[in-house]
């Protein structure tokens, strides 16, 4: 039997809710692109239920326990004492989330000699070190594509967010308890007419590429993979060679690429100062693709108009982040992937990965990052490791 450990995060301050605010979620069952959604044999929760903190368990309990598995839920993943730290060294399994993510480092993946398989509930799984998994022998997989359209709403509404100066005047007639029009629309503008472009062209960059399209902008992207003709046509878009290509010809950029050592630290103050003056970034991505102090620099000197995202580091961020108080910005807890539409996805597909990981079957190339000593399926594509 196996001992299944689940890093989720803390339940709501108010409590597991009762009910919710709608009593049904559309049904999905396929992506873009041909691929089905998550196919486990069966589930046991109700789509639409919060499935990603410590109760909602990821819905997972039965049918883990019922097959004799031991099953840990925990919140507490950092210090010298946490319960990860505690629970791992004799875990087969890590299950967690990319909004709270159990860091698998080096250390810790030599501290648990049994830990076979590490699950990315969503997608994303940088904060697993891949070389470490790879010399341990484990397999690490992701739910791929669950929650990408729920990113790339996200995204689109950052962008207006900034570009409409939606947050200040938010503030006026909220905190404020004012009716400042002048101060609210000092800073806003319309996005139509504007260059905007993408780093990473993948399933969430083009899903945002697709939902710009209709407001009259100029599309650009950047990513090494090429998109085929017949969709550069389709949508009107730019390709660039290279990230300073593309950041010096827009106006809005999003980020969209993972995290790896080529993409760690890039927007720093040599590649932010190649933009235009007053230009907007926003990045769902990972937070170390950017440069921490060369983000809240640009805001303060004027060259960037501002800056939003969803994506931290270390996360949760400590108290006196820098991003917590800087100006012009459009910040959320890492929540973008994390709607309750998408933890019925990414729970049903976490549900796969362990059905077929037990059942001794393959799992889906697509939900595959490491596997059989190397990068693997979506990973391939996706990663990089040193050597």
């Amino acid at each position: 039997m196996a001992k299944i450990l689940a890093v989720l995060y803390p339940d709501p301050v108010g409590g597991y809710p009762p009910d919710y605010a709608r009593d049904e979620i559309p049904a999905i069952t396929g992506y873009p692109g041909g691929q089905t959604t998550p196919t486990p044999q069966t589930i046991d929760f109700t789509p639409g239920q919060l499935l990603g903190c410590v109760s909602g368990e990821l819905g997972l309990r039965r049918f883990l326990e019922d097959r004799g598995n031991t099953y840990v839920v925990t919140s507490d993943k950092e210090g010298p004492d946490s319960a990860l730290d505690r629970e791992l060294p004799d875990a087969d399994v890590v299950i967690s989330q990319p909004f709270w993510p159990a860091y698998l480092t080096p250390e810790r993946i030599a501290s648990a000699p049994r830990l076979k398989l590490a699950i990315t509930a969503g997608i994303g799984s940088d904060h697993v070190d891949l070389p470490s998994a790879i010399t341990h022998g484990m397999t690490v997989a992701e739910v791929t594509y669950s929650n990408s359209i729920s990113v790339s709403e996200h995204a689109v509404m950052q962008i207006l967010t900034l570009v409409h100066n939606y947050m200040p005047a938010h503030d006026w007639v909220t905190a404020k308890k004012g009716w400042n029009i002048a101060d609210s629309v000092s800073r806003a503008y319309d996005l139509e007419g504007m260059d905007v472009g993408v780093l990473g062209s993948g399933r969430i960059g083009q899903a945002v590429l697709r939902r710009l399209k209709p407001f009259d902008v100029t599309l650009h992207y950047c990513d090494a993979h090429r998109l085929p003709k017949e969709v550069e046509g389709e949508l009107g878009l730019t390709w660039h060679p290279d990230a300073r290509s593309l950041a010096s010809s827009v106006d809005v950029l999003s980020i969209h690429t993972p995290l790896h050592p080529q993409t760690q630290n890039l927007f720093d103050d040599d590649l932010i100062g190649a933009m235009k003056r007053g230009s907007y970034i926003v990045n769902t991505a990972r937070a170390l693709i950017v440069n921490r102090d060369a983000v809240v620099r640009a805001l303060n000197s004027g060259q960037l108009a501002g800056y939003a995202g969803d994506v931290w580091y270390p996360q949760p961020p400590p108290p006196d982040h820098p991003w917590r108080t800087m100006p012009y910005e459009a910040m959320t807890p890492h929540v973008s992937g994390s709607t309750l539409s998408a933890q019925a996805r990414y729970a049903a597909g976490t549900r796969e990965i362990l059905e077929c990981w037990f059942d001794g079957r393959p799992i889906r190339p697509e939900y595959l990052i490491v596997d059989g000593g190397g990068l693997a399926g979506t990973g391939a594509r996706s990663y990089t490791v040193a050597g």
